[in-house]
């Protein structure tokens, strides 16, 4: 049986601003460092085969921290688990986006070099597959991006809201050839003692 941790990145200055990040490659905020810390002190004594991230800074830095402070090994990264790329709108905020494009902003950003759904979706079933072959029975954390993270979940047909948060934790388990939700977005490592 496979298990997939699906982790968010932590917080960026971009995030705390509002910003479409995409795959601009912008770094972890202090406030991100200190929710990858808390996660990888939570996941300590859990059983993770190893820990598997985008190769994009603020995804690989969760990463770092997360193994670093759990003591799971990272195993490296993968550009397959990037953000999508949302074209000429990656650095903008909302309000510059519906200035330029209007409410359908989306869809015109994939026109400007962005991705669409089953590309993103494509990017994921090919990192699957290579994972799966290894080891069918694996456990693994994979921090990559929330775009990215909810178009997996919408292609199983699992996504419970659009928005997963910073340095969110979200298990999913491959059971009778299928994949169910284990935990969603979970953020009791971030609550207040």
């Amino acid at each position: 049986m496979t298990t997939i941790g699906l982790i968010r990145h932590g917080s960026t200055v971009w995030n705390q601003q509002g910003k479409l990040q995409g795959q601009l490659d912008t770094e972890l905020a202090d406030e991100g460092r200190e929710q990858a810390r808390r996660l990888g002190v939570r996941l300590r004594g859990e059983a993770w085969s190893g820990i598997l991230a985008s190769d994009l800074k603020r995804a690989r830095e969760t990463a770092e921290i997360i193994s670093r402070e759990s003591g799971i090994p990272l195993l490296g990264t993968d550009a397959r688990l990037r953000e999508r790329s949302f074209g000429d709108a990656e650095g903008t905020t909302l309000a510059e986006r519906l200035e330029r494009w209007g409410d359908d902003w989306r869809k015109k950003a994939q026109a400007t070099g962005g991705e669409d759904d089953a590309a993103v979706w494509s990017r994921w079933l090919d990192f699957l597959t290579d994972l799966t072959a290894e080891a069918p029975a694996k456990r693994v954390l994979v921090v990559s991006h929330g775009g990215f993270i909810v178009q997996v979940l919408r292609g199983w047909k699992l996504e419970r809201e659009d928005f997963l948060r910073n340095a969110s934790l979200t298990i999913v388990q491959r059971k009778a050839e299928q994949w169910q939700v284990e935990l969603y977005n979970c953020l009791t490592h971030l609550q207040e003692v």
